[in-house]
């Protein structure tokens, strides 16, 4: 989390919050998606969000022959000119997301397990976990606590045992392609200089040790079944939140020591396949995460950044790109505040969020917590998130973020090896981006944040006109 003041600046940028009650996905995308078009000739598939749909077919548009110059409001499309592939979507399995599941009953679980991770629903695809205790958590916990311990004698997964791996095998099961990534908030108290999970910063000395306890979390969850594909060093390097929960601060200095002298070696010679990501924070830390691009020898071992959307602007990502073309960019954290009016209701603002984050790099987007009840709880920190669903305490029932109806757009169109397309118009309060899938179909999200209006879609020498609803997102299928 970051700190106070760039929390609930981000938050009032995005205006979630709120709470209504929403009933199940509106149009299973199994029964339609197969019934897109990718030429011209035929015809386009439409999917709404609005204040009176959610997520609901509406119907198909149809090419027509262009006539003249784009219009104003037109947004033209290059297919051949191609930026970065997509891994895909999701949100973090938390200590507090993995126990509010649990609560379900198997059946409850299961149906909704189905419509969050299944391919055919919203096919969430990229999710996190932490690696010990969150602030999003029952209790603090690492995996080794107690007096210093430099060989890990005591080093013991058994807190998530209990509901964490049986949800994410769970996930797994209704989407065999998840991709999990992994990030600490806080490593054992005993390895840093104030001695506790909360606040504080890591010490030079333990960093062979904590090497170790990355290794033996990944052999440790591998044996349960639960394979993990990525980690990060630290959950946002430069903060420790004035000691109010799981956190540590890493200089520029020790991340970058840690990954080419400890982790990375490590990981090679024990034949991890596990990847690196450095930095997970915010946009303003660009600067940060091109000089640890910069740095001999780094490269060999991490070639990725993770990023987080709560102070600075998506643009900012670009800054590192054009420096290391090469560069793989991961967004990795940002939800809703379960306090704000806009709670249930603001999907035009996290769909505008979405698309600079992808206009800008990056492969993958990650929501917080996937679950979280009515008042953001369990929760151990001082931050009033919500999840991006709610299950309410008392009856178990579920109620869903303006997060989760953007994700939908994205995520149950876009399949992980897409590549975003170019895409052309500068229209105010309308927001786009595309993708061509790897079956040759396109997807273009179009956020309209503005009153009614029409735009229209140029490919070629042909154009399709949308009707677009006030504050809408609409995901067109070629």
């Amino acid at each position: 989390m970051p700190n106070d003041f760039s929390r609930r600046d981000f938050l009032k940028v995005s205006s979630l919050g709120g709470l209504v009650t929403a009933a199940g996905l509106s149009h299973p995308i199994s029964d339609s998606f197969a019934l897109a078009s990718s030429e011209t000739s035929g015809s386009i598939s439409v999917w709404v969000t609005s204040a009176d749909q959610k997520l609901a077919s509406a119907g198909r548009v149809t090419w027509q022959p262009a006539s003249g110059q784009p219009a104003s409001e037109s947004i033209v499309l290059d297919p051949h000119k191609k930026f970065q592939p997509i891994l895909g979507f999701g949100a973090a399995f938390t200590d507090a997301a993995c126990y509010m599941f649990s609560q379900l009953s198997p059946g409850a679980r299961a149906d909704l397990f189905h419509k969050l991770f299944h391919p055919s629903e919203m096919n969430l695809s990229v999710c996190r976990t932490c690696v010990g205790s969150s602030d999003y958590s029952t209790r603090a916990y690492s995996y080794d606590e107690g007096d210093a311990d430099p060989d890990l004698q005591r080093f013991s997964i058994d807190h998530d045992r209990e509901y964490i791996l049986p949800m994410l095998r769970e996930a797994r099961k209704a989407n065999p392609d998840l991709f999990l990534f992994s990030s600490p908030w806080s490593p054992p108290g005993w390895m840093k200089a104030n001695g506790s999970m909360l606040g504080g910063s890591m010490r030079r000395k333990y960093m062979p040790s904590y090497a170790n306890y990355f290794l033996r979390f990944l052999q440790a969850y591998e044996a349960e079944g639960v394979p993990i594909q990525a980690v990060t060093v630290q959950n946002e390097v430069d903060t420790d939140q004035d000691g109010r929960m799981p956190a540590c601060i890493w200089p520029q200095e020790y991340e970058v020591d840690f990954v080419r002298q400890n982790l990375g070696p490590l990981f090679e010679h024990s034949g991890v396949k596990t990847k690196i990501w450095l930095i997970d924070h915010n946009y303003n830390l660009w600067g940060r995460a091109a000089a640890e691009l910069e740095t001999p020898d780094l490269r060999k071992y991490s070639n990725a950044i993770a990023w987080h959307g709560y102070v600075g602007e998506p643009e900012w990502m670009d800054r590192v790109q054009k420096a290391y073309p090469d560069v793989e960019m991961y967004w990795t954290e940002g939800g809703p505040d379960y306090a704000d009016p806009e709670y249930a209701k603001d999907w035009t603002s996290w769909s505008r969020t979405f698309t600079g984050v992808l206009r800008n790099w990056c492969r993958s987007i990650t929501g917080w917590n996937l679950a979280l009840d009515e008042q953001g709880r369990p929760n151990i920190g001082p931050f009033s998130c919500g999840g991006l669903i709610t299950i309410h305490a008392r009856d178990k029932s579920f109620s869903y973020s303006g997060q989760f109806w953007a994700f939908g757009h994205y995520s149950r169109f876009i399949r992980r090896g897409a590549v975003r397309i170019e895409s052309q118009g500068t229209t105010p309060n309308l927001e786009h981006v595309a993708f061509e899938n790897p079956d040759g179909r396109r997807v273009v999200v179009l956020t309209n944040s503005g009153s009614a209006r029409s735009c229209e879609l140029r490919l070629g020498n042909s154009a399709a006109i949308f009707s677009l609803p006030a504050n809408s997102v609409t995901t067109a299928v070629l």
